[in-house]
């Protein structure tokens, strides 16, 4: 739906059509300085009803003027599976937090040798309830696991077993798991 051209018949002195016959607008004398300030918000509607039509068919229903190129990011790389696991430090029971000597070390126990092609670890602050309804903010690390499509069945329980091991390891209620599918090109 395009928009409609504004009517500047007002600004510019001239008899307004759309209005009733008889009623129309005289032409109007204006002082300099005023004449002035008229002539830049003329000019500005001017541009805004120029530039509105090119924005709203940029933005509008979702068709492209140009055609998109040949080559998609899609068609680059192959399909890959992206696996993030929030491991916290905190632990429900009171005792002693992660360390990240401790974390390092499980990464190399349990992680490495199921997942040697490589991963990447982020520090980070999380908050999460525990089972006994208290709200921790803890110190965590977000483990991010990339491993092509066709071994997911494969990699799911290996998975499964790291997220037992650390709960088990460090008295934790849970280790989140949020899988994504994508695309990957080294």
């Amino acid at each position: 739906m395009p928009f409609p051209t504004p009517r500047l018949s007002r600004l510019s002195g001239a008899r307004n059509p759309a209005a009733p016959s008889g009623t129309g607008s005289p032409e109007v004398r204006h002082r300099p300085r005023r004449s002035a300030a008229l002539a830049a918000a003329g000019a500005g509607l001017a541009v805004l009803a120029v530039g509105a039509p090119v924005a709203y068919a940029t933005l509008g229903a979702g068709s492209s003027p140009q055609p998109r190129p040949a080559t998609s990011i899609a068609s680059r790389g192959e399909a890959y599976i992206e696996s993030r696991l929030f491991f916290g430090t905190e632990r429900p029971d009171g005792g002693a937090h992660v360390t990240d000597r401790q974390f390092l070390a499980f990464v190399d126990r349990e992680v490495t040798p199921r997942f040697p092609n490589g991963l990447t670890i982020q520090d980070g602050r999380g908050q999460w309830r525990d089972s006994n309804g208290v709200i921790e903010r803890e110190r965590s690390y977000e483990l991010t696991l990339l491993y092509p499509a066709s071994e997911a069945r494969v990699r799911d329980p290996q998975i499964e077993r790291i997220r037992d091991a650390y709960e088990k390891a460090y008295a934790q209620d849970s280790v989140a798991r949020l899988e994504e599918r994508t695309t990957a090109d080294f």
